[in-house]
């Protein structure tokens, strides 16, 4: 039993279940811990942004106690238990089938009304969406898909597995052990972040750490996921060619510093500009279009994204268990 039967058994229970809602996430704990932290930093005699990393500590130590606690219980069943329990723990750290779900939602819904998409992808953007048009919603599928992909998939995925490297020279137990602690510490990072990231009154100050963080932990998965984008375009219909002049021109059209590089890579695989106005809280904000207009925004192409951020997704994991199995080999 290695890392790798791990991840793979992880794979197949998102593939299978994705994220039932009656299930008590290990995300949504985080999530309601992260708000109670703040609801706790925000009473002490500190300033915004000393509040918002104090929260960041406490969520990552109780992130990783639990975590540990509940792996070194799973370490004392025997190997087929304690394969199927690390297994199931990374599985809700990976978030293909519902992403990919949400996006085949928004294109189910043209089928009803204008209004029926409108209301689902509001449930996958930060925009408000009741005035959109329906380009303007293939669009923003289209961008959280892409953006999402390295969140959501790329990034617990090479997390675990630098975990699971760095964890080797102690054997096969560790470096399972230490890879779903790293994907279990980057997710808590990616909900703090989700939770506290916005650039509003409440959250500029308070959220600095959490957003950088964030950056940090996503800066290598988003690369990864670009350039994954740009190898899945001829696989899915796309063009690599196009993918990889507009990832290597618009990577930095963005205002994260990480969300570029697969929303470029998309944008160029599908021949669609992203970007441009987009309305949040009421208020207009330009931001700068990735991409070329060579096709209008189709339904179609929310289908034609998911198939690119699987295979992309594909590929990522092909990497990621080629990078371990050969630094295995050279131990």
């Amino acid at each position: 039993m290695s890392f790798l039967h791990v991840l793979l058994a992880a794979c197949v229970l998102d593939a299978l279940l994705g994220d039932p809602r009656w299930f008590p996430h290990p995300v949504r704990l985080i999530g309601w811990f992260a708000n109670q932290m703040e609801l706790f930093t925000r009473r002490l005699p500190l300033r915004a942004r000393h509040s918002g990393g104090l929260t960041v500590l406490l969520v990552l130590l109780a992130t990783s106690g639990a975590s540990a606690v509940v792996l070194l219980l799973l370490a004392q069943l025997p190997p087929l238990f304690f394969l199927l329990g690390t297994a199931f723990l990374l599985y809700t750290t990976i978030a293909a089938r519902d992403l990919l779900g949400h996006a085949l939602h928004v294109h189910a819904a043209f089928g009803e009304s204008l209004a029926k998409a409108r209301q689902q992808v509001g449930l996958i953007v930060g925009r408000d969406t009741a005035q959109l048009d329906e380009a303007g919603v293939i669009r923003a599928c289209v961008e959280s898909v892409a953006e999402n992909m390295s969140d959501g998939i790329t990034a617990p995925l090479f997390w675990a597995t630098v975990g699971a490297i760095l964890a080797l020279p102690a054997g096969d137990l560790w470096s399972i052990v230490c890879a779903v602690l790293m994907a279990m510490l980057y997710k808590a990072i990616s909900t703090m972040d989700s939770m506290f990231g916005y650039k509003n009154e409440r959250y500029l100050d308070f959220g600095f750490c959490p957003a950088r963080l964030d950056d940090l932990a996503n800066f290598l998965p988003a690369r990864i996921s670009g350039l994954a984008l740009v190898l899945a375009a001829p696989l899915c219909g796309g063009s690599l060619k196009n993918a990889w002049y507009i990832l290597r021109r618009d990577r930095r059209q963005h205002a994260s510093p990480n969300s570029g590089w697969p929303e470029a890579a998309a944008a160029g695989a599908l021949g669609l500009q992203l970007g441009g106005e987009a309305t949040y809280f009421g208020k207009i904000v330009s931001k700068p279009v990735i991409g070329e207009p060579r096709s209008l925004p189709l339904r179609q192409h929310i289908l034609q994204v998911c198939r690119l951020a699987l295979t992309a997704s594909l590929l990522c994991l092909l990497l990621f268990a080629w990078l371990f199995l050969l630094v295995l080999n050279t131990l």
